[in-house]
């Protein structure tokens, strides 16, 4: 697997954009490198970017960027309403894929140091890349700010993991940053129906984890009472793994409790919109909406969506975009502006970046010429494939049909979990579609490999053997796949919707072709095996599922026609 990582700079600057450009150009320099979002705010005075990519080279891409916002940013200037030290504020790494933390924080730590000692930029190391337990949370670090920042470089307990300890011109321009390794943070803002950043901040602190200090007599002005160290006594808010304050946005003219979730796991993006919302609503205000900042994880719009459709009592069992929709309209992603998931969900943007040619991203119409083509492929394993791919919809569409049907609402989950299971299965058959094509590509690969020395010549019978084992694989896995739907077909035969019966019926239909077309497949390119050992034993199995298709297509037609 590639290692790639996310950078998430935060720039002291959100309101000249011809700037931020000048930042990000230098970004967009960096072959490896991608520049998937830039998030400026006015009122903050704050822009976050994020870009991806290989270690190294993102690494490069994060140090010519911090060299820019030193040249182009003077934070002796600097106003804005968040917390912030430094021309580049921040400059976590965040593991994507194929690297582990511990990796991502040794890269965090050589970035920290280049730019301390080649920029000479004062540099804090913080969450996993951290020196000492204290350092890791990024508010101790940035406690002060830069107003502050002058004596506690110089300070014993403070002073800087790298770069100057002393407050030299170089370092009044620049300020100082905050390197580090982190987990995936999603950074929101909850839009309040008021203007009062007293009573923002009040309920951030009724929901942060840190919570609010304890006091004697009055809860908002008495004495704050301390521990046997000198700490203040901190009443813990409702959620674990955040961060909050409140604030008032004068481009939007209203105040936001601004959060930073940094364990999803602790605290979904769902479970955080609902309790804000109802600690506002004890104090008679209304959040009208969510702002994502950046970018934010598929998995936390996608479960906010499924339990949003769970409160609704609707079927879960429906198409990802779907699925998206609810989870915006849910919580408001698009009450400021509008949330397009390709531009703000970090897997579509990759997706895009290193999207391939699918055979399944045609129209029907497309599809069909392409298969009436000279060309090979598709052949008869893709097409069995979305002939399954067919089946499964049906019977999900039974299903979502059954959990809908008037009468029926003490039954809606039920009905969703069969159509949750047919859109698995049909989805699974989707990516099969092409797979088989890309089987049926490694064979011919193989073939025209060389062929001129006696090692050529074995290399390219090794080659062409372990492709055409994974060619006989695929249609079997489609096979596999098209019986299972028979299950959910049965059942929505039997028990769903019984206007919807005879769809059932086509599904059986579809799942059964689908088995029998696949395993015709399987059983031309085993024949093309010298293993065959795996050979025999995969052509039984197929045959064994192939005799079960058919007899479960036929119980389910008999049903189907007596319902009819």
């Amino acid at each position: 697997m590639k290692k790639l990582i996310e950078c998430v700079p935060n720039f002291s600057e959100g309101r000249d954009m011809s700037v931020i450009k000048q930042i990000t150009d230098e970004i967009e320099k960096i072959d490896g490198v991608k520049l998937l979002d830039v998030d400026p705010g006015a009122t903050t005075n704050r822009t976050v970017v994020t870009f991806v990519g290989t270690p190294e080279e993102v690494c490069e891409a994060a140090f010519q960027a911090v060299k820019k916002a030193q040249e182009l940013i003077d934070m002796r200037r600097h106003k804005g309403d968040h917390p912030r030290f430094g021309a580049t504020d921040v400059c976590p790494l965040v593991p994507i894929s194929g690297i582990s933390m511990e990796e991502v924080a040794e890269f965090a730590r050589n970035l920290g140091k280049r730019i301390g000692e080649e920029l000479n930029i004062p540099i804090y190391l913080y969450e996993n890349a951290a020196t000492e337990e204290k350092r890791r949370n990024l508010a101790n670090n940035r406690e002060g700010e830069y107003e502050g920042l002058k004596d506690k470089i110089s300070s014993t307990d403070w002073k800087p993991d790298f770069g100057p300890s002393e407050f030299n011109e170089s370092v009044a321009k620049s300020g100082a940053t905050a390197v580090g390794a982190r987990d995936f943070l999603i950074a929101v803002n909850f839009n309040l129906n008021t203007t009062s950043t007293r009573r923002a901040n009040a309920i951030a602190f009724d929901v942060r984890e840190k919570g609010r200090p304890k006091r004697e007599g009055n809860p908002i002005v008495g004495k704050i009472i301390k521990d046997e160290n000198g700490e203040p006594v901190m009443i813990p808010g409702t959620l674990k793994g955040t961060k909050a304050i409140g604030w008032f946005i004068e481009e939007y003219g209203i105040a936001q409790v601004s959060m930073n979730i940094t364990n999803l796991s602790e605290t979904p993006l769902h479970v955080a919109f609902d309790e804000v919302s109802e600690k506002a609503y004890a104090r008679g205000i209304r959040v009208t909406g969510l702002e994502i900042v950046g970018l934010v994880p598929k998995k936390a719009i996608i479960e906010a969506g499924k339990y949003y459709l769970k409160k609704q009592r609707r079927s879960l069992g429906i198409t990802e975009s779907e699925i998206v929709k609810i989870a915006i309209k849910s919580m408001g992603l698009d009450d400021l502006k509008p949330f397009i998931p390709e531009e703000k969900i970090i897997e579509y943007v990759l997706e895009a970046e290193y999207k391939t040619k699918k055979l399944v991203d045609l129209t029907c119409t497309d599809f069909a010429n392409e298969t009436a083509s000279e060309s090979p492929a598709p052949g008869g394993g893709s097409i069995s494939a979305y002939l399954g791919a067919l089946g499964a919809s049906l019977a999900a569409m039974v299903a979502n049909l059954s959990s809908h049907k008037a009468g029926w609402d003490d039954r809606w989950e039920e009905f969703s979990d069969w159509a949750v299971k047919g859109q698995e299965i049909k989805n699974d058959l989707l990516a099969l579609v092409d797979e088989d094509t890309n089987a049926f590509n490694k064979v011919m690969d193989a073939f025209g490999l060389p062929k001129g020395t006696d090692e050529e010549k074995a290399a390219r019978s090794t080659a062409i053997q372990e492709a055409t084992k994974f060619a006989t694989e695929v249609p079997f896995r489609t096979m596999q796949r098209a019986f299972d739907s028979f299950e959910v077909i049965k059942a929505m035969a039997e028990n769903g919707n019984p206007n919807s019966v005879t769809d059932a019926g086509v599904g059986a239909l579809c799942a059964r072709s689908a088995v029998i077309g696949a395993f015709l497949n399987v059983k031309i390119n085993a024949a093309g095996l010298k293993d065959k050992d795996f050979a025999s034993e995969i052509l039984a199995k197929g045959a064994e599922i192939e005799q079960k298709s058919i007899q479960l297509e036929a119980e389910i037609m008999q049903i189907v026609n007596r319902k009819i």
